[in-house]
């Protein structure tokens, strides 16, 4: 795992707009980028490692653009994460410790521990909730909020 950036929640966000679409023809990265409100090279970065792991497929062309490459009910959060995210989520960088303080020899041990604890319980959550889920979640919150008017 790594240090959580918005890579993740981009992610999340394009898988989750093609599964409530659910459109038969693909969706363009320009498309997405304005929907996550980010660049299309952003979008097409994360795509490309979408679809190294087979999460999401390309389909180039003029009418080209990207789809889910599974069911999302069998795409987890913990998924998208192990894809878009690397290293450790926590980290005590490279400083030196003093040798000669109780603190400075021994905290970063129970830190470990703790650091390790913490990791876990975050991704037993994100196994926990598929993109399907994710996509429920946001039309029954949709459903209930005022909508924006139209220009």
């Amino acid at each position: 795992m790594g240090i959580i950036s918005s890579r993740f929640t981009v992610a999340v966000h394009i898988l989750v707009l093609l599964t409530i679409e659910g459109k038969a023809e693909p969706t363009t990265s320009e498309y997405l980028a304005r929907s996550a409100s980010t660049n299309p090279v952003v979008i097409r970065r994360i795509l490309a490692m979408l679809g190294k792991a087979g999460l999401a497929e390309a389909h180039p062309g003029a009418s080209g653009g990207v789809r889910l490459a599974r069911l999302p009910e069998q795409i987890t959060l913990l998924d998208v994460y192990q894809v878009v995210e690397k290293g450790e989520i926590f980290s005590f960088g490279s400083r030196e410790y003093n040798p000669f303080c109780i603190c400075g020899r021994s905290l970063e041990p129970v830190m470990r521990n703790v650091f390790h604890q913490a990791e876990a319980a975050l991704e037993q959550t994100l196994a926990e909730m598929t993109i399907a889920q994710v996509a429920q979640e946001i039309k029954e919150i949709d459903a209930r909020s005022p909508q924006p008017a139209a220009d």
